[in-house]
C-alpha cells in the first residue's frame, strides 16, 4: 500500500510537470555515482536521441549546475561555460526557455529541468516545480535494507536462475519464490526484477 501511494504521488507530480512545461521536462531522481536511479524525460524524442548520441549528459551546463548547486535557476541565468554549444542546439529543437531545479545531498541529488518554447517561466511556476522536485525526491526514496528473503530472491535471480530453479534450490514452491521477488520489487518501488536488481546493486543492498 505504501509503495502504491508513492507511485501515485510520483505519477500525479509528473502529470503536473507536463502541464507546467509545454516543451517537455526531464527528471533524474537520486543521482548517485553520476547515474540517476530513476530517469524520465518528455523532451522531444529527436532531442533526446541527439543528446544521447552526442553524450551531452557529460557536457551539459544544466547538469553541471544541478550537480554543483541546489535551488532554482532559469537557463538564461546560468553563467557556466558551454563549449559544446548544448544550449544553442536545444534551442534548435524548440527548447528555447527553461529552468533547472536541484535538491538533495550531493551524494543523492534530484534534478528537474523544465522547458518552454515561447517564454520564460514565471517565479510562481518555478516555485511550484521546486515543490514538485522535492516531492519526487522524497516519494522516490529507497530503503536502507531489504528483508533477508528478499535479498536471497534477488541474489538467486542475479545468478541467472529461473524462478523454478531458484524455488527448487530453496525447497519452496515457485509461487512463493515469485511472491518474494514481488515483495523485493515493492520495497524498491519498481515493477520488474531487472529494475530491482539494478537499484539493489547501486544501493549495495545485495
Amino acid at each position: 500500500m505504501v509503495m502504491s501511494d508513492k507511485r501515485h504521488q510520483i505519477s500525479k507530480a509528473m502529470e503536473r510537470l507536463t502541464e507546467i512545461a509545454p516543451a517537455g521536462w526531464q527528471t533524474g531522481i537520486h543521482i548517485r555515482f553520476a547515474q540517476p536511479l530513476y530517469l524520465r524525460s518528455t523532451y522531444p524524442q529527436a532531442w533526446q536521441d541527439f543528446y544521447a548520441t552526442n553524450a551531452y549528459s557529460l557536457r551539459d551546463p544544466l547538469v553541471f549546475w544541478g550537480i554543483s548547486k541546489t535551488g532554482t535557476v532559469r537557463w538564461s541565468e546560468i553563467a557556466l561555460p558551454d563549449p559544446f554549444g548544448v544550449m544553442n542546439k536545444a534551442h534548435e529543437f524548440g527548447l528555447r526557455f527553461g529552468a533547472v531545479i536541484s535538491c538533495g545531498k550531493i551524494t543523492s541529488r534530484t534534478i528537474v529541468g523544465i522547458a518552454h518554447g515561447e517564454r520564460e517561466f514565471t517565479d510562481e511556476e518555478i516555485a511550484e516545480t521546486a515543490a514538485i522536485t522535492d516531492k519526487l525526491h522524497q516519494a522516490a526514496d529507497f530503503p536502507q535494507k531489504l528483508t533477508p528473503v528478499a535479498v536471497e530472491a534477488l541474489v538467486l535471480s542475479a545468478e541467472g536462475l529461473t524462478s523454478e530453479d531458484a524455488a527448487m534450490r530453496l525447497g519452496i514452491s515457485e509461487d512463493v519464490f515469485d511472491a518474494r521477488l514481488a515483495s523485493a520489487c515493492g520495497m524498491l518501488g519498481v515493477r520488474t526484477t531487472a529494475e530491482a536488481l539494478r537499484i539493489a546493486r547501486e544501493l549495495r543492498l545485495i
